[in-house]
């Protein structure tokens, strides 16, 4: 790392790609000095549909960063939100019969899974593995036991896969501006692992963000990065079900919500919507208590998917976890938060936090730690392997 030197991060998401440049301070702190966003030109739907206009567009931003701190970047750290990837969590084991734990004997566990994974994900890349849990005779430790008597040890990793032609597309664009790209991390992981560093103690936790039109839930286990599950749905289907259902324009709900605190409120049969909202159609007879059943009944509907009926991720839950949860949406925010919390909460007393969505500069600012620090949990933080795979996972582990 030179101090003097600035580095590139770029972002690609859903709507857009944010250019920042940084740069390290002699004591090592680092202070984003440029940012630029932009449409993400080239891509609809989580896929490139032209390779040139992504690559023009990113060229012109590069340009004008460049021109600004009279320098030329050679390398790009890439944080990705919007590409499909998917997770794999695997185990492997070694019977010791009484004797001591080798590296050798990880080493065969970890060569195993890696092979499996591989063998079995032709069509994928390895983004990132995360060390995920480790056994020895039936007791969870949380460092390698290395020296340590036995009789069975198990090690769990977590892989995370992108698509190889999502890889090579993105590795395409970037050479094409002479740029090499040092990691593709993902935002998911990134912002779990900034809740980390902010929350001193609490290392496992869901982190759900439903947006307008898509949604997620990640899982983080003692600081490890273990299940992430994308929705094709987000909070505008609230809206939409109302628009159907009472026939009434988005900006007549939008302007009602706006007035009036759902949250904890029982309306009753004969309250009806003020002819005040119908400045542009005629004035209708519309039930308030409809319009708050139509709500209640979409968010059970999309809690119960991403998290309560979700089978995937049954296993991962615990009575008293903790809950990040992200509404995207401000003005559903304001007048539904306590109705996303109760259907929650309906079964288990989970811990529920309403959280701000993440700003960049102070993202960036982790992922850049990220980037020249690596994680505690994770075993290979990077998807341009010189090396063998194994011999980077070894690195990490064992220094």
């Amino acid at each position: 790392m030179k101090i003097d030197n600035p580095a590139l991060f770029i972002e690609i998401n859903d709507t857009n790609y944010i250019f920042i440049a940084g740069q390290y301070d002699e004591d090592q702190n680092f202070k984003v000095i440029e940012k630029i966003t932009t449409l993400n030109s080239g891509i609809e739907k989580n896929k490139f549909i032209s390779i040139d206009q992504a690559n023009e567009e990113i060229k012109k931003n590069i340009t004008i960063i460049e021109k600004k701190l009279n320098y030329i970047f050679k390398d790009v750290t890439v944080l990705i939100d919007n590409f499909y990837y998917s997770c794999i969590n695997i185990s492997g084991f070694k019977r010791l019969n009484g004797s001591q734990v080798f590296k050798e004997n990880i080493s065969y566990i970890l060569n195993s899974l890696k092979l499996a994974v591989t063998e079995s994900e032709k069509q994928k890349t390895i983004l990132h593995i995360f060390n995920s849990k480790s056994i020895l005779d039936g007791t969870r430790v949380e460092n390698l036991p290395i020296g340590l008597f036995g009789d069975f040890y198990s090690h769990e990793l977590t892989f995370f896969l992108i698509g190889n032609n999502d890889l090579k597309n993105i590795q395409k664009i970037f050479n094409k501006n002479n740029l090499n790209i040092k990691k593709i991390i993902l935002k998911n992981f990134s912002e779990g692992a900034q809740l980390i560093n902010q929350n001193k103690g609490v290392e496992t936790f869901f982190k759900i963000k439903i947006s307008k039109d898509v949604s997620h839930i990640n899982f983080f286990e003692k600081a490890s990065f273990r299940y992430s599950e994308n929705f094709n749905f987000g909070s505008d289907i609230i809206f939409k079900d109302i628009e159907k259902i009472c026939s009434l324009e988005n900006e007549i709900i939008r302007k009602y919500l706006s007035n009036s605190i759902f949250n904890e409120k029982i309306f009753n049969q004969d309250e009806i919507l003020e002819e005040d909202y119908f400045i542009k159609g005629n004035f209708r007879k519309i039930r308030k208590k409809l319009i708050s059943d139509i709500a209640d009944a979409r968010i059970n509907e999309i809690i119960n998917i991403i998290f309560n009926k979700n089978i995937n991720i049954e296993s991962l839950k615990g009575n008293t976890i903790k809950i990040y949860l992200i509404i995207e949406d401000q003005q559903i925010l304001e007048s539904f938060k306590e109705r996303f919390k109760f259907y929650i909460c309906k079964n288990n007393e989970f811990e529920i936090y309403f959280i701000n969505d993440f700003e960049i500069d102070e993202l960036i600012l982790n992922v850049a730690n990220l980037s020249f620090y690596g994680w505690k949990k994770e075993a290979i933080p990077t998807t341009k392997i010189k090396k063998s795979l194994i011999t980077r996972i070894f690195k990490s582990l064992f220094g």
